[in-house]
Parts: structure tokens; sequence; C-alpha cells
């Protein structure tokens, strides 16, 4: 039997939301040894000069504890 982990992460990017998922799960994997899978809890953005500047994502992130 295994046990679950979940963390929160927010995580951006300048080209779209699934670049900053990308980024966030490749950061996270760094750190958290087996990562297994992750939900989006928030997407947002800021805004400048009426346009998009930033692309951010709240993830959940869920990974195996060892042993």
């Amino acid at each position: 039997m295994s046990v679950a982990r979940v963390t929160e992460i927010t995580a951006s990017s300048h080209k779209s939301f699934e670049d900053a998922l990308r980024i966030g799960i490749s950061r996270a994997s760094k750190t958290l040894h087996n990562v297994k899978g992750a939900w989006i809890q928030e997407q947002t953005c800021v805004v400048e000069d009426g346009k998009v500047s930033e692309y951010r994502v709240n993830l959940k992130v869920s990974f195996i504890l060892n042993d």
C-alpha cells in the first residue's frame, strides 16, 4: 500500500496556461519525487495595456511518499 501527499504550487508563463502547467510540473518534479498527477485549481492572468502579459495556474500536485 502506498501513501500519497498533495501540495499546492503556483506557476506562471508569458506564453499560455498550458505552458504554465508544464513549467509547474517540471519544477515540482525536481523537488518532489514520484509525482503522479496534478489538477488545476485555478487559472488567472495579468493584463497590461489591455493585453494578457502573464498566465498563472494554481496546481495541486500529488506524489507518492517513499517507504
